[in-house]
């Protein structure tokens, strides 16, 4: 299936889901998280979920780094350059939504890409290889490019996986986990 297709079907599926759903779906998924071997390190990229689009909700999560004292970074949207920048959350973050309805840090502590360990990934949908589909802007694989190599990357989705994402490109960077609130799925090789 083509990725403009999967877009379509995932962001259909998701439309279908109420804010009671979501909220249990998104809480199986922090716990499923729980499973993953990932907590012994100190630096976690996590993004802030666009209500509007039923993206996983990231809060359960954000509560499990919290509690265990993480270092728990979010991005700001770099619109003109396709990028994304990352800043501590603080109880002084002030987070406001851009013009897509992301919420997002006004201003604050700026964390340099190479410091991160774990990436939570949005996305729309992935395959049985930890290829994703994710809203077509490509912001996640710049971002991802300039990270170190061994950063681990996590996709969140409320679905299972399809067998195979057609229109893989060089510069798709693959998931090494994803999250789903029945399963976790590990792509290492």
């Amino acid at each position: 299936m083509k990725k403009s297709d999967l877009r379509k079907k995932y962001k259909e599926l998701r439309n279908k889901l109420s804010e009671n759903e979501i909220d249990e779906l998104s809480l199986k998924i922090a716990n499923k998280a729980l499973e993953l071997p990932i907590w012994d390190f100190s630096y976690y990229h996590i993004f802030l979920s666009i209500a509007e689009q039923k993206e996983v909700n990231t809060e359960f999560l954000l509560h499990i780094l919290q509690g265990k004292d993480k270092e728990v970074i979010i991005p700001k949207t770099e619109i003109d350059s396709g990028t994304l920048k990352n800043y501590l959350l603080t109880d002084r973050t002030v987070i406001r939504k851009n013009k897509w309805n992301i919420p997002e840090p006004e201003e604050g502590i700026e964390i340099n890409s190479d410091k991160l360990e774990i990436v939570f990934i949005p996305l729309l949908a992935f395959d049985k290889e930890g290829h994703r589909v994710g809203y077509g802007k490509g912001f996640y694989d710049k971002f991802l490019a300039g990270c170190k190599p061994n950063i681990l990357k996590i996709g969140l989705s409320f679905f299972e996986p399809i067998e195979q994402i057609n229109e893989i490109y060089y510069s798709d960077i693959p998931l090494n986990y994803c999250i789903t609130p029945e399963k976790v799925y590990n792509f290492y090789k």
